[in-house]
């Protein structure tokens, strides 16, 4: 990590800490410093923040509870799998969610979003009645009217998948932003989804499982992330840091979101940060 990116992390761990310290004393301190303390100086060194934790719960326990489930869910083991395994609903209850990926300046793909594609293919031909979700805004700096979601879905559609299971979401912009937008689709149109599966790239699995995961709890949702599958990679990596940026920007606190991911984000380059 650079330099710059070393000296951004001091400074936020120095900070949040001053903020926690003061909401440990005054209970009107907002809760959003300690949330930031415990995912930050879990990404820099491995080591859960009992303490913030502690005071986090003393503060607003409902939220605390979240939190300690989230962290749990950061600290579990991910398996990433090729194809999905047998056994997942043969319903609707099932959802296929594709993480989409930057697309070219002219909108069309790149070819990492293209062997994803195919694993979502083979997925959704082994769980013919699940819903899809394609994931992914706007990122074609030359063509403003392409959506990776929107690209997905062709192709998917243009090579078997009924119309009726594909839906994109083409509004997200990161990671969090995908897991935030799916819920919200399928919350008020599929409330028969129980179960989501995440297929992305190797690399990805472990980073989307966590925030869509986070994002359940955070909302009180029903919705479990069960499996996963993934095109194997030949390189990309997603550091703890960054994954703790995207959970800051699940908390709310966007702004911060975003300087880490301009630090840490190493695999390619990251839209402007805009709303809609």
């Amino acid at each position: 990590m650079k330099a710059k990116s070393h000296a951004l992390i001091l400074a936020l761990i120095l900070t949040i800490a001053v903020m926690v310290s003061a909401a440990a004393e005054n209970t009107q301190e907002p809760a959003q410093a300690l949330i930031e303390r415990i995912v930050v100086s879990y990404a820099a060194d491995g080591t859960r923040d009992e303490q913030a934790l502690s005071v986090l719960t003393s503060l607003d326990p409902a939220l605390g509870e979240k939190w300690t489930g989230i962290m749990n869910l950061w600290e579990a083991p991910v398996t990433v799998n090729e194809e999905l395994p047998d056994g997942l609903p043969e319903d609707d209850s099932l959802c296929l969610v594709g993480l989409g990926f930057q697309l070219n300046p002219d909108g069309t793909m790149r070819d990492e979003l293209i062997e994803r594609l195919k694993v979502i293919l083979a997925a959704a031909v082994k769980y013919p009645d699940a819903v899809i979700v394609c994931t992914g805004g706007g990122t074609a700096a030359d063509n403003p009217s392409a959506t990776e979601a929107g690209k997905m879905a062709e192709w998917l559609i243009s090579h078997g998948a009924d119309p009726s299971r594909v839906i994109a979401e083409e509004h997200s912009l990161t990671t969090a932003q995908n897991a935030v937008c799916t819920f919200d689709i399928l919350e008020k149109k599929h409330p028969q989804v129980r179960q989501i599966a995440i297929i992305s790239s190797d690399y990805h699995i472990a980073t989307g499982t966590l925030l869509f995961g986070a994002e359940a709890i955070l909302r009180n949702s029903n919705i479990e992330i069960v499996s996963n599958a993934a095109w194997q990679a030949p390189g990309g990596t997603l550091s703890a840091m960054f994954q703790a940026g995207a959970l800051i920007e699940l908390s709310g606190d966007v702004e911060t979101a975003f300087e880490i991911y301009y630090e840490t984000y190493d695999i390619h380059e990251l839209p402007p940060l805009h709303g809609d």
